[in-house]
């Protein structure tokens, strides 16, 4: 069964190489930068400018190079959830980075279709007032 990983905000990335390991996800570095743009560099999980050191127990590596998906997202204190049933493991944001968007009053940019079909997305409006009105049949 292939192995299905979302990261933050970016998409979906699934592989058959993922290897469950107890309560840990083990990833090749390949598979492990294509899932979280992270890749392993000789400084440490390097994303653009940013290096995070490996911890010297060796906890985040096994024996055959291939990085603790768990590990890694705990250390950043980003919550995870995994599907049994279906093979997806879901690496969410920080609690505290999602508290300050929401201080912020700036709206997560989306899309969504109008009435007459053509997309609509909440950034082709910035600078300008709009009026957002929402129904639910609950």
């Amino acid at each position: 069964m292939s192995t299905t990983i979302m990261y933050g905000d970016e998409s979906a990335y699934s592989t058959d190489e993922a290897v469950r390991a107890g309560q840990s996800l083990l990833l090749s570095p390949t598979d492990f930068a294509a899932a979280t743009g992270w890749q392993l560099k000789p400084q440490g999980l390097c994303r653009d400018e940013a290096c995070v050191p490996l911890p010297r127990d060796g906890s985040w590596v096994d024996a055959e190079s291939r990085l603790d998906l768990v590990a890694f997202a705990g250390h950043f204190r980003r919550p995870l959830v995994h599907d049994d049933d279906h093979d997806v493991w879901v690496v969410g944001q920080r609690s505290d980075d999602r508290f300050d968007q929401l201080n912020s009053l700036v709206a997560p940019d989306f899309t969504l279709p109008g009435l007459d079909g053509r997309m609509h997305s909440l950034s082709d409006y910035r600078g300008k007032k709009v009026f957002l009105h929402s129904w639910g049949s609950y």
